[in-house]
Parts: structure tokens; sequence; C-alpha cells
């Protein structure tokens, strides 16, 4: 049986189909979490740690966006080791709210 740490208890990942319209807007509205949404769609599923994006941000504030998208059902978070893997659910969120994440992420600021 595998132990899961205490850092990977905290995890809690929202269903986009239970996800608020409200949530999933306030999610996209902020352009920090759009640039990790755009680079997540660029590579494969489970390949970007947290500490591998180029934010503007200190890390503290990473976290929270992170935490953000968690919450409104956009990425997936997993831990391997030291590094948080991180996946995009393009498929599970165009679900909920079907262009919703081509109209924010799939276009420039």
């Amino acid at each position: 049986m595998a132990v899961e740490s205490a850092r990977a208890r905290t995890l809690t990942h929202a269903d986009p189909a239970e996800v608020p319209l409200q949530a999933a807007l306030d999610a996209l509205a902020d352009p920090v979490r759009r640039s990790i949404l755009r680079d997540l769609a660029t590579h494969d599923d489970w390949t970007r740690a947290c500490g591998t994006f180029d934010l503007p941000v200190k890390k503290a504030t990473a976290s929270h966006h992170f935490a953000v998208l968690r919450s409104a059902g956009l990425i997936e978070q997993r831990d391997e080791g030291a590094r948080r893997l991180n996946r995009l659910r393009r498929s599970e969120f165009d679900a909920a709210f079907p262009g919703l994440l081509a109209a924010t992420v799939d276009r420039p600021d």
C-alpha cells in the first residue's frame, strides 16, 4: 500500500461540473493564471512541475494561483517526490463550460 504524504493530502480537486460559473470566470480572469494554463496547454500531462513556470510573482503567490486553478477544476496536481506536477483538465472543463477555455486561454491577451 502506498503511503500518501501530508503534503499530498492537502490537495483537493474540484469537479468542473460542480464549479459555479463565477468561480470559473474568476479563475480565468487573472493573467498569471491564464499564462499557467497556456503553458500547460503546450505540454504533455504531468510534465510541468510548479517550480518550472516562469511567473512574475513570488512562490507563495504562485502557490495561491495554482490553488485557485485547482479549485476551479482547471488543473489537476500530483506529487512526485519533491515535485508537484500539473495537468490541464481541458476535456473535463470543456464538458462543463463549452468554449470558455478556448475563448480565454487559446487567444492572446
